[in-house]
């Protein structure tokens, strides 16, 4: 038995592949190694896997998760891993090579993340070749749900909220601007915390211009800043995946056409094309 895992700073989608190749999908929340340690995922997946997982029976665990930048910070996920799933070879990778494999398979060409956070890359079919940081939640992660909802709370918090807005949005949440403020600065996983606020953004519908606006401001940003960077990207189709880019695929493929890229594949989740990915490779061997 081997598990396929993508891992978002807010989900982790889990697939396992019994020896018949039955599918078995569950769901738990996301490990960022930035913002969690070893001791905290293990934790969470003693009460987030499922009951009746043969954890010793596994033998294989192919993880992409979101964070996992380098050697340290893979590390502190394949610790936790080794000891929820001591018989298994662990295999830890970055969920941007989970998107590119997903959105692409064995093909070249660009992908993206666009959930909690943003990422993207220049994929040669095996491997990422080129990759432009997102410098993440505080400095960057142009067009992320972070990102967006950032801008939601900078505006509640300054009063630049239209009213109609402001009074949707304190009913909705009943959180004061203290209580914004110490979440986003005091409390940890601060980037899911302004993620969560994309919803009502995706929600509203009270004043859709200025909800429209903060999404089109987000992408634009993520286009001009990030996208546009990638030398010949107008040569490549875009490709996405995230709940971000998903939910606002309308605003998102206007802004690809904008700036010159022909449309692929805009995808909620890499879990079904990625299981298919490991299924194909393992039949190739």
């Amino acid at each position: 038995m081997i598990i396929i895992a993508d891992g978002g700073s807010t989900k982790t989608n889990w697939c396992l592949l019994d020896d018949n190749q039955k599918k078995i999908y569950f769901n738990t929340e996301g490990y960022n190694p930035y913002f969690v340690d070893s001791d905290y995922i293990v934790s969470s997946l003693k009460k987030g896997l499922p009951n009746d997982l043969p954890l010793d029976k596994i033998q294989e665990v192919n993880y992409y998760g979101a964070g996992v930048h380098n050697d340290e910070k893979a590390k502190i996920v394949s610790d936790a891993f080794r000891e929820l799933f001591p018989n298994a070879k662990i295999e830890i990778g970055h969920d941007l090579l989970a998107a590119a494999r997903a959105l692409l398979g064995k093909e070249t060409g660009f992908a993206a993340i666009l959930g909690t956070g943003t990422n993207t890359c220049i994929y040669d079919g095996e491997k990422i070749t080129h990759n432009i940081s997102s410098a993440a939640y505080i400095l960057g992660d142009e067009g992320s749900g972070s990102y967006i909802g950032k801008k939601l709370l900078t505006d509640f918090v300054r009063d630049l909220m239209p009213e109609d807005v402001a009074e949707v949005f304190y009913n909705t949440y009943k959180l004061t601007k203290d209580e914004i403020m110490d979440s986003v600065y005091t409390k940890p996983l601060a980037n899911r915390f302004c993620a969560s606020f994309s919803k009502f953004v995706y929600d509203n519908n009270v004043n859709i211009e200025y909800t429209r606006k903060i999404v089109d401001d987000a992408f634009e940003a993520f286009f001009s800043n990030l996208v546009s960077k990638y030398p010949n990207y107008q040569s490549y189709t875009f490709n996405c995946i995230g709940s971000v880019g998903y939910n606002f695929r309308n605003v998102l493929e206007e802004k690809a056409t904008q700036y010159g890229m022909k449309v692929g594949k805009i995808l909620r989740s890499p879990i079904d094309d990625l299981v298919q990915f490991h299924i194909d490779r393992y039949s190739a061997k």
